[in-house]
């Protein structure tokens, strides 16, 4: 994930509300959003290089996020991919907080990173460029490749746009939540972060969709939890360019997922 809006405990029907593009080179084999062959109640796409994921959600409302760290002079020496975050943290049933203290204890095996993980509605940030463990405090949240809410422009586009979506039901609110995703407008140069790239690739990477020949976002992925417990999860998939690849919906009502036809 390269963008991930969220807001706990801010709407009426649904205490946590997720949006989130994952931005990735093209060429990198994924697998689209499904029920995991060792958990069928987990859902979430692949990484099929290293096995992990960007994000995934458990039919129980169990939800894990990931993010790179983004600084461009610091060379990788990661020993574990930073997918297995998400797919350890969904996979397990340790709690969120304990889980995260953990991932701290060995923070020297992965690249910079940052996590977010949700549990019965209690949400959790922690980085391994950051010293401690952050509850996510009720109301909306934002991440990029900073850390947690690092007023970045498409960080504060995000979060204002959420923010006046929350008053609004179920279908509009998921397609308002689309429509900020989906945001391709370029920071100007003067509002430009400073992580170690060239000033080309900080002006391509500041816009919240993401569209080169060979890097950008590849899906744009919903999560809405309501106070039951029951999942909506959408994920719209795109190639080079910005093409669309399609639509997957998927209804999990605690115990079971549902996969509606594309």
């Amino acid at each position: 994930m390269c963008l991930i809006l969220m807001a706990l405990d801010a709407h009426r029907e649904f205490p946590v509300v997720l949006a989130a593009n994952r931005d990735e080179f093209f060429a990198r084999p994924t697998l689209p959003a499904a029920p995991w062959a060792e958990n069928e109640n987990v859902i979430g796409g692949r990484d099929v290089e290293k096995g992990g994921t960007w994000m995934a959600v458990t039919t129980a409302g169990r939800l894990a996020a990931v993010t790179n760290y983004r600084d461009g002079a610091r060379p990788k020496t990661g020993q574990r991919s930073r997918g297995r975050l998400v797919s350890d943290f969904v996979l397990s049933r340790s709690d969120a907080a304990d889980y995260l203290e953990d991932v701290l204890r060995h923070a020297q095996l992965y690249d910079g990173f940052n996590l977010i993980v949700v549990d019965r509605g209690r949400g959790f940030y922690c980085s391994n460029r950051g010293a401690e463990i952050t509850e996510l405090s009720p109301g909306v949240h934002g991440l990029s490749n900073h850390l947690l809410d690092t007023p970045w422009p498409k960080v504060e586009r995000g979060k204002t746009a959420v923010s006046h979506l929350l008053q609004r039901p179920r279908d509009k609110l998921v397609q308002g939540l689309f429509t900020a995703l989906n945001d391709a407008e370029i920071a100007p140069d003067r509002n430009l972060p400073s992580t170690g790239i060239s000033v080309d690739w900080e002006r391509r990477l500041s816009s919240a969709f993401i569209q080169t020949p060979e890097y950008g976002t590849r899906a744009s992925t919903v999560v809405l939890v309501d106070r039951a417990g029951a999942v909506t999860f959408v994920e719209r998939s795109f190639g080079p360019g910005g093409e669309s690849l399609g639509e997957r919906r998927l209804q999990l009502s605690g115990s079971t997922a549902s996969l509606p036809a594309s």
